[in-house]
């Protein structure tokens, strides 16, 4: 079902400084996932799947690779005559020496001259740096049945996490009477996913009272939701169910991957009632040499394996060379495993090759070592 009267923001401006050397020249919602995918593939299939017709992505640090995977709306069916996706970045206005987003209540507030041009009853705010599933749809049908001014998508934690997040206190009606930014005593597990359907008319008349507060951090959660409360607004939590993943670090951009593996995997990329749309590299089929062993692993097309590969991720024009082993890896796009080379529970970043012999992390190490330089292999 089209959703004429919702229009989606996205919110992909993140630097991502704990992904390191991976968001060193583009921004996190472009960081590789899953053999094939970005992670703003994600966000923008959700939206395609869930019919919405217009969606803005609003980027700003690194944001020239962003900028032009984006613009291409065809690859998540938002090129038809109504519909579109467009690439919002920081702008210098006449009545506003702006030309960065200083927050993600900010964002919006420099693009309200965009989201009027669409005149939406209901506006959408993502994160475009979550790996999920969701109905939009569904959570709008939520928000309609509640009368709601804001409704905010959560997720329950494990009561000894929810000091991690902002967590929302709620009634047994799901109505929002609290929120506690990261609370050391939380009172529920209910996280906040950074989703939000507003009315678009009550939070643009909040968006521009939030502009000219010199104390304001111009940030929807530190901002926007504790004022919308603390006006006794109609704030309602909608209780989301499946796979969520926040890939924030190293270490939870590996589990992400390595969730894949798992047969029974609550993200189910085969699905093919909610497909992940992406870009469709022209290459050719992988290959498995005489010697190749693969056992549970994603390989993608291109990826030549001479050798072994276990329990590991493969982006497309990946290499593994004679009597090599990875075991428990992801290896980025055109990313070389020399012959004779080992691998342990590491990410090697695109293009960087593991010389001949090399032994690089460990079966037994607490953390996931990313590899982005070029490991010299055994002379």
């Amino acid at each position: 079902m089209r959703q004429n009267n919702m229009l989606a923001m996205i919110l992909a401006g993140g630097r991502g400084t704990r992904l390191h050397a991976l968001t060193k020249k583009v921004a996190k919602p472009a960081v590789f996932y899953g053999g094939k995918y970005r992670i703003v593939d994600f966000p923008l299939s959700n939206c395609a799947n869930s019919g919405i017709e217009v969606v803005g992505v609003l980027t700003q640090y690194e944001s020239v690779l962003l900028n032009s995977y984006v613009a291409a709306g065809q690859r998540w069916g938002l090129d038809a005559k109504n519909s579109g996706v467009y690439v919002l970045p920081p702008r210098e206005k006449e009545d506003a020496n702006l030309d960065v987003y200083r927050g993600t209540a900010d964002a919006i507030s420099q693009n309200i001259d965009f989201v009027d041009t669409f005149d939406p009853e209901y506006v959408l705010i993502l994160s475009g740096d979550h790996i999920y599933k969701m109905d939009y749809s569904k959570m709008l049908s939520h928000h309609k049945a509640c009368g709601a001014d804001a409704t905010i998508a959560v997720i329950e934690v494990p009561m000894k996490e929810a000091s991690r997040f902002g967590i929302m206190n709620t009634d047994e009606t799901d109505r929002i009477i609290e929120f506690e930014e990261k609370p050391e005593h939380p009172k529920s597990n209910l996280a906040s996913m950074g989703i939000y359907i507003f009315d678009w008319k009550l939070l643009r008349k909040m968006l521009l009272a939030d502009m000219v507060n010199p104390d304001s951090n111009h940030d929807f959660g530190k901002d926007i939701i504790p004022a919308m409360l603390k006006e006794d607004r109609r704030l309602y939590a909608w209780k989301f169910k499946g796979y969520w993943k926040d890939v924030g670090t190293i270490d939870s951009l590996w589990e992400a991957n390595m969730d894949l593996l798992d047969k029974n995997n609550e993200l189910d990329l085969s699905d093919p009632s909610w497909k992940i749309y992406t870009e469709d590299v022209t290459s050719t089929p992988h290959y498995i040499g005489e010697n190749g062993v693969v056992n549970r692993a994603f390989i993608t097309q291109g990826c030549v394996i001479d050798g072994e590969v276990k329990n590991s991720v493969l982006f497309t024009h990946a290499k593994v060379g004679k009597g090599a082993k990875v075991y428990d890896s992801v290896l980025m796009p055109d990313a070389e495993v020399g012959d004779g080379a080992v691998l342990h529970r590491v990410i090697v970043a695109d293009g960087v090759k593991i010389g001949k012999g090399a032994v690089v992390g460990s079966a037994d190490s607490e953390h996931i070592e990313l590899i982005s330089k070029r490991v010299k292999g055994v002379e």
